[in-house]
């Protein structure tokens, strides 16, 4: 069943038409996997530009790192990354533009230079008044499910229920955002590989992403596995080293395959060709199931 996801705009996203897929763009100095690589305006377009020839839906753009241990950046300072690339991009493509953020500062500056989504992988934890800033301009608004901040979640100790922790989770999250004016067609939801979850809870979300899926059927169903450590960790070599960041290709696309067949509606990626070609496969399987 094909239903729409509302952006800003007054613009539309079709979901469960196609699985799609979101290119992500960081313009950050530490990231984990591309750091540094798209910090000029230039390098940063060009490669927006390649992820959208090579069939991204949507491209994420991300001016503070999340990954384990980031340091938090100024406002100012993620203003001054993200708000010249999305406002050139914007000039330049019809294909929406996200802005991953967790500071109602930047989202409204965001989205006045033309982005039409908010990614927030704090779900309004970390500050609610994005979902102010979401239902003023009448964007679409990703909640996505994390513990603890960059700096804690991977030295808090795993939750007993990983599904009943997000659902349980997301549903407060989304009853927050409507209570301050965010339309319900308007918010996707994310469970957050990675954040604050361990090596088997991962997996676990992905093999049941079903259940969530389930449990939420209002609600778009994002994931995003891509090049994440607990894919190094199970592709470790004979002495236990975990795989480097450029070498978790394969076992990205598996994750994605997997994800893709238990009924994710987006995939979130640093690799947009391989992904666009393994959902074609596996839209095209789930089809005929």
């Amino acid at each position: 069943m094909t239903r729409q996801w509302h952006i800003a705009n007054g613009h539309t996203l079709p979901i469960g038409e196609r699985t799609l897929v979101m290119g992500i763009l960081n313009v950050t100095p530490d990231s984990f996997s591309d750091g540094s690589q798209f910090l000029s305006l230039d390098t940063a377009l060009a490669h927006a530009e390649q992820m959208i020839a090579e069939g991204a839906d949507i491209i994420d753009v991300g001016g503070e790192s999340t990954r384990p241990g980031a340091v938090v950046v100024s406002p100012e300072e993620e203003l001054s990354r993200v708000v010249p690339v999305i406002k050139e991009l914007s000039k330049r493509t019809s294909v929406p533009i996200s802005i991953d953020t967790t500071k109602a500062l930047v989202a409204r500056a965001s989205l006045d230079a033309g982005a039409a989504i908010v990614n927030d992988i704090s779900a309004l934890r970390f500050d609610f008044h994005i979902a102010d800033e979401v239902a003023k301009s009448g964007a679409g608004l990703i909640l996505m499910h994390s513990r603890g901040t960059p700096v804690t979640m991977h030295r808090l100790p795993p939750v007993a229920d990983i599904i009943e922790e997000v659902t349980s989770s997301l549903n407060s999250s989304i009853t927050m955002a409507e209570r301050r004016g965010v339309k319900r067609e308007s918010i996707a939801v994310d469970p957050g590989i990675g954040f604050g979850k361990s090596q088997e809870q991962n997996l676990e979300l992905i093999a049941k992403l079903d259940q969530l899926v389930a449990a939420f059927p209002d609600f778009p169903m994002l994931i995003g596995t891509s090049r994440k450590s607990f894919i190094g960790r199970i592709l470790a070599d004979e002495q236990g080293n975990s795989a480097p960041v450029e070498e978790r290709l394969r076992g990205t696309l598996a994750t994605i395959t997997a994800a893709v067949m238990k009924g994710a509606h987006i995939v979130r990626t640093h690799d947009v060709r391989a992904t666009r070609e393994t959902i074609l496969i596996s839209d095209a399987i789930s089809d005929n199931s």
